[in-house]
């Protein structure tokens, strides 16, 4: 019903750019909004991004204006663009189905300075 495989990440320097991919199958990922979280070594797992189904968007403050999130409904992806990445940025990033405890396997990102 759920099932979200995620792509990308990796090792980027400060001020670069990746894009993540989250590819989901199902009604529930269908007809549901997504999320991105991250959760840094010796953090808690926190909020990045969402787009919700109706097709508004939700942004933590630090991803606001270098962070956007998309959605590929022909491809079934739903992508996280991050730009001017900063070291505090490394994590391992996850998407999620709003509302539903459907998640992807989390990709690293990390960000040398």
């Amino acid at each position: 019903q759920g099932q979200l495989v995620q792509s990308g990440g990796g090792l980027v320097q400060a001020g670069g750019s990746v894009r993540l991919s989250c590819t989901g199958s199902g009604r529930i990922f269908n007809r549901n909004g997504m999320d991105w979280y991250r959760q840094a070594p010796g953090k808690q797992r926190e909020f990045v991004a969402q787009l919700a189904r109706g097709g508004a968007y939700a942004y933590a403050d630090f991803a606001k204006g270098r962070f956007v999130v998309s959605r590929d409904n022909a491809k079934d992806t739903v992508y996280l663009q991050m730009n001017d990445l900063k070291p505090e940025d490394t994590a391992v990033y996850y998407c999620k189905i709003t509302s539903y405890d459907y998640w992807g396997q989390g990709t690293q990102v990390t960000v040398s300075s």
